[in-house]
């Protein structure tokens, strides 16, 4: 998913969830049947934004999955670059922590 549909979804999702509230408060203030009307159109706009950020999730998920795989990979692939790596960056946290 690119960098433009990740921030049209949250805006498309934020944008639900404000519609919902505001139907929410008009429906607090209404009349009975008004209110029954307003109550069911923001379920219908709160599922929508269920659905849409259950979508962002697993698409989250999946490319989450895919950098570990990825990491997984390098390291299996290169083990004495990451053990200098991560030698380097103990020594570096330790220089760090014996500083007062």
């Amino acid at each position: 998913m690119s960098e433009i549909n990740k921030e049209r979804t949250m805006s498309d999702i934020k944008s639900i969830l404000a519609d919902a509230e505001d139907l929410l408060k008009q429906a607090a203030n209404a009349t009975s049947e008004r209110a029954s009307e307003l109550h069911e159109t923001a379920l219908a706009r709160l599922q929508q934004a269920k659905e849409k950020a259950a979508g962002v999730q697993v698409i989250v998920v999946e490319k989450s999955r895919k950098a570990a795989h990825a990491t997984d990979d390098y390291v299996h692939g290169h083990p004495w670059t990451f053990i200098g790596i991560a030698a380097g960056v103990g020594v570096l946290v330790g220089l760090l922590a014996s500083r007062k």
